[in-house]
């Protein structure tokens, strides 16, 4: 019985480690980085008829250039209502409506501006290592827990060893996303 709850805990520190790192990766790819990318636009919501629909259930968004993003809507008459939810969206652009389409052009960034987004990145880093810390004490407080259920002293330090070889590979992952991240925003 502790066994199979043992390997439901390590499992479920799998399961958070994936989430972890999705998470980051995630919110790394909400930080511009120069370069015109359809995932700048996540989290923009339109309204579609009443109801807060993200931008990209409404249009198709490309970046047919390293700064220019593309909106095409499937229904024309929504054209309004996305330049709308993009200049609210507080993202800083400027989107051009022709009729058919909408065009953001991404200025290049400034060396102070790329210096404030390997911070934010950094930041979020440090998050996500804060949350890997936390899933750690979470795991090992109820490794400790089963222990006291009837799980052998030896069974509950293997695991804890498991535990962190986990989180060391997921804080090893979490610098390397950072470290990609902050080189690809001060690659000009």
């Amino acid at each position: 019985m502790n066994e199979d709850s043992l390997n439901s805990l390590l499992a479920e520190l799998t399961a958070s480690f994936e989430k972890n790192i999705n998470h980051t990766i995630v919110e790394f790819s909400r930080i511009r980085a120069g370069k015109a990318q359809p995932a700048m636009l996540e989290g923009v919501m339109v309204d579609y008829y009443g109801n807060p629909t993200p931008l990209s259930q409404v249009a198709n968004i490309s970046a047919p250039e390293s700064r220019t993003l593309m909106i095409q809507p499937w229904e024309k008459s929504l054209l309004g209502e996305i330049e709308r939810a993009i200049i609210n969206s507080n993202l800083g652009f400027a989107p051009g409506n022709d009729g058919m389409m909408i065009r953001i052009s991404i200025p290049p960034l400034t060396e102070e501006r790329r210096l404030q987004l390997v911070k934010t990145a950094k930041a979020e880093g440090e998050n996500s290592k804060v949350s890997a810390r936390s899933i750690r004490k979470d795991i090992n407080e109820r490794i400790k827990k089963l222990q006291k259920d009837g799980l052998s002293e030896d069974e509950a330090k293997d695991a804890e060893v498991k535990v962190q070889k986990q989180i060391d590979a997921m804080i090893i992952k979490i610098d390397q996303l950072l470290a990609d991240k902050e080189k690809e925003i001060m690659t000009v």
